[in-house]
């Protein structure tokens, strides 16, 4: 189909009551495994990768990727910068055609952070591509280096904030977090509820991985359109990966390559099932 702008996903994932997908990917085979399951099952998606894996998977090699990928698929895709900290790496991948980006300045003093959202936001406008942005505290991190806690968004912060610095999304703090949960979390759905009355954007979940499916869906209710999944696929990916290399050899690069697309396949077309509302199981 094409490469398009993430609000437009967002917007028809309202229109449609369920969330898109967002699902963050580190090399070839994850592209592939998340673009076949959306294509399978019919569903635009959105490929990410966070600021944070850029060591690992450098934006130069997986941003050319991920855009030919958006391009060439048979459904709507959305490429996005997920937590860019600096303006340098959010205007890197602008350059490379990426059609989202997310500046998270959470960690900063709210007054900062509106100053430099809005910074963010300015440049994104300048390539036409959609901006979002944290407020709050998503417990964890997204390489599992650090933790600065949990702390949930203030709804009536979210209006001021939202309004001030003009994004298009909003990721919210609500009891969620990156990585795995020891537990599954104990979201606050009635702060939730008062940030959807309090803003007119798309609110955004991060920290999917570990969130029952009965609780994305309540979350979809009020007003999640968006919802980020990282460790959920990596951990498929290497599961799928280990299977391969211990079951009888002979083993080679063709057949593990084929393992690690196939994880993130049935990780992805698992969770497109319940952000679309549909199967719990």
């Amino acid at each position: 189909m094409a490469l398009v702008k993430m609000k437009e996903l967002l917007m028809e994932a309202a229109l449609e009551n369920r969330a898109a997908g967002a699902f963050s990917v580190g090399n070839l085979e994850m592209i592939k495994g998340a673009i076949q399951a959306a294509e399978e099952l019919n569903t635009p998606i959105i490929l990410q990768i966070a600021e944070v894996r850029l060591p690992h998977s450098p934006l130069s090699y997986m941003a050319p990727m991920m855009v030919e990928a958006a391009k060439n698929a048979r459904i709507p895709v959305s490429v996005h910068l997920d937590h860019g900290k600096t303006v340098l790496v959010l205007k890197q991948a602008l350059e490379y055609g990426f059609t989202s980006v997310m500046f998270d300045g959470s960690s900063l003093p709210f007054e900062e952070n509106i100053k430099q959202t809005k910074e963010a936001a300015d440049l994104a406008r300048k390539y036409g591509a959609t901006i979002e942005a944290e407020l709050g505290l998503v417990g964890g991190s997204e390489d599992g280096t650090t933790d600065e806690g949990i702390r949930c968004t203030d709804p009536f912060d979210a209006e001021t904030f939202s309004e001030r610095t003009g994004i298009d999304a909003l990721a919210v703090a609500i009891g969620n977090a990156h990585g795995n949960y020891p537990v599954a979390p104990r979201l606050a759905f009635d702060v939730l509820e008062t940030i959807q009355n309090q803003v007119t954007i798309p609110l955004v979940l991060h920290g999917g991985t570990g969130i029952t499916p009965e609780d994305f869906q309540k979350a979809i209710g009020f007003g999640i359109r968006k919802i980020n999944i990282a460790t959920a696929s990596f951990d498929a990916l290497t599961k799928e990966a280990d299977y391969y290399l211990k079951t009888n050899g002979p083993h080679d690069y063709f057949g593990l390559n084929e393992a690690m697309v196939r994880g993130v396949y049935e990780n992805v077309k698992k969770h497109i099932h319940i952000f679309n509302c549909g199967s719990l199981n």
